[in-house]
């Protein structure tokens, strides 16, 4: 590693270390002006790809879908809500009227809405290239998902995980590479793993705190679901946008949204590094945290470093509850 290269680790480093600064539009802008800054993905670098983003009806999910089209991909908008959904694909075709987008019905957080996704997918045959888990919500009050999981973690863990697990090819070829892509948040540096409340059934609900946790449960599982899913070609990633300003954030922390308005990222920005984990070739290795194009420690103090035990127990717990009541039609698929 020359001297350039090693001022502007340090540089990036800082940004990341400083928060405020890394995570608003400075960081993103100082980075890009950086050596290290990877190049852009080529025009036409997604051509033929077939590519799911879940929460794509508003905010960085949209961007994404945008992104996915620009780049030549076919985007498979996954939304609650398909009127918006709709309003979504038109504003894409709208932008570039040659684009290929498919709306789709699935509540994350219901693991029936789920499977009843996973089987209308499979029945197109369609393989597909990457996933987007970008799908969130930040209920203020406590809440249960269909299954009776309270809702943040069924929507950003037990929802994914069982998706993934049934649209990944049982037999790839030899030279298909499935993305996977879990939008984490930079909340998650403030909260341990905790194994002995996975659920978050003790305890006052605050909802900042429950959100947090399922993040910081994202970010633990990465490793074990890219050893779990390598076997089927898939490269598993979790990133985290830095606070970008979007329809959710502004209706979920609108105290936050106001004090940090003249730092916001654009969901242009905070969608970057997803659309660029799609793009990029090669690959990047699986099994990490990436923030700005680059992988980043999943642990900034000490009193959250997560031990082997505790992911292992998280693993266990997760796949466990994700997928123990797979429908036997989905299981035959």
């Amino acid at each position: 590693m020359n001297n350039t290269t090693r001022a502007a680790r340090l540089v990036d480093s800082m940004l990341d270390r400083s928060v405020a600064l890394g995570y608003g539009k400075i960081g993103s802008a100082v980075r890009r002006q950086l050596p290290t800054w990877p190049c852009d993905p080529q025009p036409g670098a997604l051509a033929g790809q077939q590519i799911i983003v879940t929460g794509a009806s508003s905010g960085l999910g949209e961007q994404v879908a945008h992104d996915v089209v620009r780049l030549g991909g076919h985007a498979h908008l996954v939304v609650r809500d398909t009127a918006r959904g709709e309003a979504t694909a038109a504003r894409i075709r709208q932008a570039m009227p040659d684009a290929q987008c498919t709306v789709w019905r699935c509540d994350l957080s219901d693991l029936d809405s789920v499977d009843d996704f996973v089987l209308a997918f499979s029945r197109t045959h369609i393989v597909v290239d990457a996933i987007v888990h970008n799908a969130g919500a930040m209920p203020q009050t406590y809440t249960t998902s269909a299954q009776g999981y309270e809702l943040t973690l069924a929507l950003h863990v037990l929802g994914p995980v069982r998706m993934t697990e049934g649209l990944l090819p049982d037999r790839p070829t030899t030279d298909h590479i499935t993305r996977v892509v879990f939008v984490t948040s930079g909340g998650m540096y403030a909260q341990r793993l905790r194994d002995d409340d996975f659920a978050y059934r003790t305890g006052e609900y605050k909802p900042t705190v429950a959100y947090a946790r399922s993040k910081r449960a994202q970010v633990e599982l990465i490793p074990a679901l890219q050893g779990r899913w390598a076997t089927h070609g898939a490269r598993v990633y979790a990133m985290h946008p830095g606070w970008a300003r979007t329809p959710g954030v502004e209706t979920s922390m609108p105290g936050f949204t106001k004090l940090t308005a003249p730092i916001l990222r654009s969901p242009a920005d905070g969608a970057d590094t997803i659309t660029w984990l799609l793009a990029t070739h090669p690959a990047p290795a699986g099994g990490g945290l990436w923030h700005d194009r680059r992988d980043r420690p999943t642990n900034l103090l000490a009193s959250t470093v997560t031990t082997t035990q505790q992911r292992c127990r998280l693993k266990s717990w997760v796949l466990e509850h994700a997928l123990e009541t797979k429908r036997p039609a989905l299981l035959s698929t």
